[in-house]
């Protein structure tokens, strides 16, 4: 007997979300080097271990959680965040002068 076909289900579950534009602007890419080290600290401070209760389940709200946490992320980088967009535009601007 043959194996069932599965008409493209995978398929819909791989497709990628579009790439990032790259940041234009000095102060752009701090911005977002901060938004990404903030979301890893909120990752790290979460943490995934044993899903539901310790169960080892994963219902879905671990996805949710990672999507709140990218979205707070930036939100607190683009108002000042922990400060260091605007220390590493400080850095690297005494550089060029």
């Amino acid at each position: 007997m043959s194996a069932p076909a599965t008409l493209g289900i995978a398929a819909v579950g791989t497709i990628a979300p579009p790439a990032p534009r790259p940041p234009q602007t000095l102060e752009a890419a701090a911005k977002q080097f901060e938004a990404l080290m903030i979301e890893q600290f909120l990752k790290e401070a979460r943490g995934d271990e044993g899903g539901w209760m310790g169960s080892g389940e994963e219902t879905g709200n671990a996805t949710a959680a990672a999507v709140a946490e990218e979205q707070f992320a930036q939100a607190l980088a683009q108002s000042g965040g922990f400060g260091l967009s605007a220390h590493i535009v400080a850095s690297l601007s005494a550089r060029e002068k």
